[in-house]
């Protein structure tokens, strides 16, 4: 009977060694050798291993190692299962990587251990617990913004973390880092372990503990605050029924009013009534962009104030700046920053339930969006409005399934399940009232529809037809239908390739001022695409197109610095416009801006 355990154990141990062999072989991480790591130092231990600080091959550079008390083919099918998932999510900042794997050889056993990015600044709770009075709100906005993009991150590539709290949820060099992926979970369900569920009962929807339930579009969201109550409670039965009755922390005083209306529309009971995970990224980042303009605003304007006595005549000039300053920063909150702005009176009267006006305006600026080649903005801005102006998205949404009579009704309703927006995302659904809509003559569905047929959103995919509604919405003279279309000349959708056309019509949406058509301008003249070729032509539209925000363009125009294309060398405005397109998320740039920041 011994004789054939140990044989059974035999043929497993060599079964999870090859599944690593092999995943080492096909390259799904790197492998390090155990002996090229010094000074390591245990720092943490959790449920199912410990963690080691270790510095690399005596530099200075120092890693996490994790090991793990029992390697058998369940643990080591879910390690090889998490290396695969944080390959698909590896290029995010707020994600902690895991560089590959490590092999500790002790008494004819194999223990391998994962090679993980180290955070010098522990896990979430007890960052807080150690530095939270030196947080100013700024920063804490900053680290719920972190975080939530890291879940949205997840949601964007399928994957449900399945055990997230504060001890999973890293601070490195101040900056959130989000671990684990549920592997100790999925380690301990797959062995049968007790579930320890009342061990992180802040994090879980309070309808789990009455029923299972996996919604990986739920937001559970607290006030990252030190001194909240619900953190000292005992994690009991007890305490998991008063949550599922409904009982949430008591807000803390002197929160910030705007994070607390965030925060605790994450509480509802219901899963449908909580906001996804992408309307908490685009509040949070609301706040942010918003406090980052007035700090400005107030350190020019201290500037002025600095130099106030220097001479009377310079006074006189300073003050007229100043004046003309503060009227500007007025103009640019009300029409430049959201173009949705409205006066006191008429925000006051959109509470009041007119939700006809507020279709209009939301048409509005998403036909004005799409004018200047931003569309993609316009969800945020979208969910940005509702925030600004108070307006309960939930009673809108319910609004327009009750007032499909206008045209501007019926394309928001679509456009919100296109884009998810209070609503889960339905393609069909959307389609079809976009459809519906333009029989009423709506322009700007009829674009839409050509991008449901061009990419097969909701509908069979349909080139011809695509080409045909975007030509309709270019004979109407809109640079948007003028951008699509032109992009049919470019890449023969639905017509024969005409790059001439494609030229002209790229000049005609360049010149209402869209930028994407002026970034392909730009494109067209450095390739040679239906023009000759002209590196001052394209240097001066990607300038055009990057100084309005563009990505590309930014990247692209970084890159001519950097080579010395068609302008002169400048690695100084390389690394500037890299760092520009960087902050928008541009993997490219962030690689790029590293490498030449490296070689500074």
């Amino acid at each position: 009977m011994s004789d054939n355990i140990k044989m059974q154990d035999t043929e497993y141990t060599n079964e999870w060694v090859s599944w690593i062999e092999e995943a080492v072989d096909k390259e799904y991480f790197k492998y390090y050798e155990y002996n090229q790591f010094n000074n390591i130092q245990h720092i943490g231990t959790g449920g199912f291993g410990k963690v080691y600080r270790a510095n690399w091959k005596r530099s200075e550079k120092q890693f996490a190692l994790k090991s793990f008390f029992s390697l058998d083919n369940v643990t080591v099918k879910e390690i090889v299962r998490e290396l695969k998932i944080q390959r698909e999510v590896d290029f995010h900042d707020n994600i902690i990587r895991c560089y590959g794997i490590t092999k500790l050889e002790t008494d004819n056993h194999n223990n391998y251990w994962l090679v993980m990015e180290y955070a010098d600044g522990g896990n979430l709770r007890c960052y807080l617990k150690e530095n939270f009075t030196k947080l100013s709100w700024d920063d804490k906005y900053k680290m719920a913004h972190q975080l939530s993009c890291a879940v949205s991150c997840l949601h964007n590539e399928g994957i449900v973390h399945r055990d997230l709290h504060s001890c999973n949820i890293l601070v490195r060099n101040n900056t959130i880092k989000l671990a684990d992926f549920g592997l100790s979970k999925r380690i301990g369900a797959s062995s049968n372990f007790q579930s320890k569920l009342f061990g992180i009962v802040p994090y879980v929807d309070p309808k789990s503990f009455s029923r299972r339930r996996n919604n990986n579009q739920s937001t559970q969201m607290y006030s990252l605050n030190e001194k909240s109550d619900i953190y000292s409670e005992q994690y009991d039965i007890g305490l998991a029924l008063d949550i599922s009755q409904g009982h949430r922390e008591t807000v803390v005083p002197d929160t910030p009013d705007e994070y607390v209306k965030i925060y605790t529309k994450c509480w509802y009971g219901e899963p449908d009534n909580r906001p996804t995970i992408y309307q908490v990224v685009d509040w949070l980042n609301s706040i942010i962009t918003k406090k980052d303009v007035i700090l400005e605003y107030h350190q020019i304007s201290n500037e002025l104030e600095l130099n106030e006595n220097s001479s009377s005549s310079n006074n006189s000039e300073l003050q007229g700046d100043l004046s003309q300053l503060i009227q500007n920063f007025n103009k640019m909150n009300t029409k430049e920053i959201d173009s949705m702005a409205i006066s006191s009176k008429q925000e006051n009267h959109s509470t009041e339930k007119d939700f006809n006006m507020i279709a209009n305006e939301i048409n509005d600026f998403i036909t004005e969006l799409n004018i200047k080649g931003i569309e993609k903005e316009s969800r945020k801005r979208v969910i940005e409005y509702f925030y600004n102006h108070n307006i309960n998205s939930q009673e809108f949404y319910n609004w327009l399934l009750n007032n499909q009579n206008s045209s501007n009704s019926i394309f928001i309703l679509g456009y919100f399940n296109h884009y998810g927006i209070v609503t889960n995302r339905n393609d069909e659904k959307a389609f079809n009232l976009y459809i519906n809509t333009s029989e009423k003559n709506h322009i700007l569905t009829q674009q839409y529809i050509g991008h449901c047929y061009r990419l097969g959103h909701g509908t069979m995919k349909n080139d011809k037809l695509a080409f045909e509604y975007h030509e309709k919405v270019a004979n109407e003279n809109l640079s948007y239908g003028q951008l699509s279309l032109g992009y049919c000349y470019e890449n023969g959708i639905g017509v024969e390739k005409d790059f001439k056309k494609a030229f002209y019509l790229y000049g005609k949406a360049a010149n209402d001022g869209n930028v994407i058509a002026i970034f392909n301008l730009g494109y067209f003249y450095k390739n040679g695409i239906g023009i000759e070729k002209d590196y001052n032509k394209t240097f001066e539209l990607y300038q055009n197109a990057a100084n309005l925000g563009y990505n590309d363009a930014q990247y692209n125009l970084a890159l001519m610095y950097e080579k010395g294309n068609g302008i002169t060398k400048d690695i100084g405005k390389a690394i500037y416009w890299y760092e520009k397109s960087a902050k928008q998320g541009d993997q490219d740039a962030q690689n790029k801006l590293k490498e030449l920041q490296k070689n500074q």
